[in-house]
């Protein structure tokens, strides 16, 4: 299951979750033009469990050289796809769980949770020589908080079925659900101390994120989140928008409901509607007239319901405006 998007536009910029993917390109990039020297980098950079378990070994390290493996691996990735794959998956669900701690906030929380998925790693693979790298273990933080905070969010999904792809909305909490116990299933039957997708850190980044995300809330913003706010502001409504029309009467109209923002309302907009029919969806550009005002209705003619007949109603959105 490969996820498309959600349905949750963030109402701000996610200003630091896109900073961070911008860096582990950037990183990824540097990487690239190392040639031998890599491996040296991911030994002294990533996590290797054999640093800790072995006394000798340990003491070659400050504690500094120690402790910042657990920072600098979330930005070491072993291939293109193990980098897009990680970034994706941010992109897709970090910027709801941003704009609801507030950046800096989340700054902490993203980096809390891959330094426990690290430990965890490193208490399941006690002894091992392989160096482990990657932000899969900060990124399953991120959608633990995003199954606890927005449980009922739907995840456009493309999933294979034998030779076909299919466009699939899911809830959230099973498309979550079912990513954990994947996980969580693997890193069962994976032996300890082999290289390969460190699972266990999967399995404990998503519960550092399940449980922290409240602690988090909870925690006092900081003022200089207020200032950021303000400028990381989306000023324009969601360009795709899913519509669920709703059928109010026995005839073949449906209706449903646009959001725009003040100054699209008065200026005028296009925006592309997608309505979902069955497992597929129909995507369609209506244009808003300039000088809507809230509670206008906007009809689409012939994408109602349909009689046996043939015959078919409108589609009538109600257009409503973002404070």
């Amino acid at each position: 299951m490969i996820p498309l998007r959600d349905a949750i536009r963030s109402k701000t910029f996610p200003v630091v979750n896109t900073l961070i993917i911008i860096l582990n390109v950037l990183v990824f990039f540097w990487q690239l033009t190392l040639g031998p020297r890599l491996n040296e980098i991911l030994f002294l950079y990533g996590i290797v469990p054999l640093r800790y378990s072995d006394p000798q070994i340990a003491l070659q390290f400050t504690r500094f050289e120690q402790w910042f493996p657990f920072i600098s691996s979330m930005f070491l990735h072993g291939g293109l796809f193990h980098i897009l794959g990680n970034m994706w998956f941010l992109y897709i669900f970090g910027d709801n769980i941003e704009e609801r701690l507030g950046h800096l906030r989340y700054l902490f929380f993203y980096l809390l949770c891959g330094v426990v998925a690290g430990l965890v790693h490193l208490f399941t693979n006690w002894g091992s020589r392989i160096p482990t790298i990657g932000a899969s273990g900060a990124v399953s933080g991120v959608m633990g908080a995003y199954l606890i905070l927005y449980p009922h969010s739907r995840i456009l999904t493309l999933l294979p079925i034998f030779f076909f792809l299919h466009f699939v909305e899911i809830p959230a909490f099973v498309f979550l659900g079912y990513w954990f116990l994947i996980q969580l299933f693997s890193a069962s039957l994976t032996p300890k101390n082999v290289g390969g997708i460190a699972f266990w850190a999967h399995v404990g980044g998503f519960v550092a994120g399940f449980i922290f995300v409240k602690l988090f809330e909870w925690a006092p913003r900081i003022g200089l989140d207020y200032n950021l706010r303000h400028y990381t502001e989306r000023k324009r409504s969601p360009r795709l928008q899913t519509i669920y029309p709703q059928i109010l009467s026995e005839d073949l109209d449906v209706y449903g409901t646009l959001w725009l923002t003040p100054i699209e309302a008065i200026r005028g907009t296009r925006k592309l509607i997608s309505i979902p029919q069955g497992l597929r969806k129909r995507n369609v550009i209506v244009t808003v007239p300039p000088g809507v005002e809230e509670g206008t209705r906007l009809r689409l003619k012939g994408l109602g319901k349909a009689d046996p007949e043939g015959n078919r109603g409108n589609l009538f959105l109600e257009v409503r405006i973002l404070d």
